[in-house]
């Protein structure tokens, strides 16, 4: 299960709008690459919509059926708007749906046989 947590607005290149709903994950555990402690975390991800401004607030605390995966992305760019800092990323968080994980766990990787 995923909770919507928020939404995020944004302007379409044409000059219109649509808005982002912001969905997290389940609480994970982490262990730190620097302290060797551990920590708590949740996934987050941003899903488009059709929804306006309104409905987005009503859904904020709704749980939905689904999971928050981390997958390969071409590489792009973030800029830090605090420091400046510029970042090149190349994964991101998606929203998988149950059927999604499904499929994705009984489909076999294609194979070259020679």
């Amino acid at each position: 299960m995923v909770t919507i947590i928020n939404y995020k607005s944004y302007e379409k290149e044409d000059g219109g709008n649509f808005n982002a709903l912001i969905v997290q994950g389940g609480l994970e555990t982490v262990k730190s690459k620097e302290t060797g402690q551990i920590y708590f975390t949740a996934k987050t991800a941003q899903v488009s919509s059709t929804f306006d401004e309104a409905t987005c607030k009503s859904l904020v605390g709704t749980s939905i059926p689904g999971t928050i995966k981390k997958v390969q992305v071409d590489p792009y760019e973030y800029t830090n708007t605090k420091t400046g800092e510029i970042t090149t990323y190349s994964e991101r968080n998606v929203f998988v749906t149950p059927e999604e994980e499904i499929l994705e766990s009984n489909v076999e990787e294609e194979r070259m046989v020679i």
